[in-house]
């Protein structure tokens, strides 16, 4: 992803493999998952599947919505849904007893006002944690994140550091964090005597990835997984930076946002912790070359208690 909590830059990102915990096997794959491999098996927690919603219990399902964003999830042509994402809310279903399903939407707006509306319980991100979002909903933080900028090696423009992008134009996801990061960046530019940085918004990170190969864009800005996960797999097309804490970069909580009147904030994260007590959020993370972004425990409305 990023350099999470550190400045060194992560040279490999694993692909998620399905390594069991138990033999007990409770929760298949949605509509719209990709039917495959085994997945990996976690026991039920029978108190936390008593706390979920009635309709949710009635229903068996939990709805995610999200968007198109390797490598938490990668969309195939046939709808299919892959990456870290699947995997533990997955996990999550397995320990409440439930099916989980992945609905996918158009961008983070739509996510927000799905979840409002009913049509979806949840939304994993990569999305902040803030104040601002928790008047709304509960958010579940999991990892943390640095925002990294990917360049095509076939451009033009040199960028050695997230300084050379300075007076540039950088495609990022609307409303997204990386969005707030580079406005931060702008301000770096501007104490130094140069251009700010010029954001182009779009509505997912294939989208902001297009912009750059094109040359709409000199940059395509994500969270350093997504940067990670094209250069591994595209090496001989792009190369990245990450934003420095000179560069105005912060560590950011990354959380899964369920609407507050749902009453499922705090169920989900039990869930989560659950997660962290029988090794399944460990595997995953470390399966996944994610390790360094992990948090110690999944805190509920972490922003809100932070302000």
């Amino acid at each position: 992803m990023r350099d999470f909590r550190g400045h060194r830059q992560w040279r490999t990102y694993g692909t998620l493999t399905t390594a069991f915990i138990s033999a007990l096997a409770l929760a298949g794959c949605g509509a719209s998952e990709t039917e495959g491999a085994a997945a990996p098996s976690v026991s039920k927690v029978p108190a936390l599947h008593d706390a979920l919603p009635k309709a949710v219990k009635d229903s068996g399902v939990l709805r995610f919505a999200g968007d198109s964003h390797p490598p938490f999830r990668s969309v195939g042509a046939d709808g299919s849904v892959t990456g870290i994402d699947k995997d533990l809310q997955k996990a999550l279903g397995q320990v409440l007893g439930v099916r989980t399903e992945i609905k996918i939407v158009n961008n983070l707006p739509a996510a927000l006002q799905g979840m409002l509306s009913g049509r979806y319980e949840g939304f994993n991100g990569p999305v902040q944690a803030t104040a601002e979002r928790e008047r709304q909903f509960d958010t579940i933080t999991w990892m943390t994140s640095r925002t990294s900028y990917v360049v095509p090696k076939s451009s033009k423009t040199e960028v050695t550091s997230a300084a050379d992008l300075c007076g540039k134009k950088v495609a990022v996801v609307k409303a997204s964090i990386v969005e707030g990061q580079l406005a931060k960046l702008s301000k770096f530019c501007a104490d130094q005597g140069k251009q700010p940085a010029r954001a182009i918004g779009l509505d997912d990170t294939n989208a902001t990835l297009l912009a750059a190969q094109s040359g709409r864009a000199d940059a395509a800005g994500m969270t350093q997984a997504a940067a990670i996960d094209v250069t591994k797999t595209q090496s001989d097309k792009y190369g990245y930076v990450s934003q420095t804490e000179e560069q105005g970069a912060t560590t950011d909580n990354l959380a899964l946002l369920v609407p507050k009147k749902s009453g499922l904030g705090p169920v989900i994260q039990k869930a989560f912790q659950a997660l962290v007590d029988n090794g399944e959020y460990r595997r995953i993370m470390e399966d996944s070359g994610l390790k360094d972004v992990m948090v110690d425990k999944p805190t509920l409305n972490i922003a809100s208690k932070e302000s």
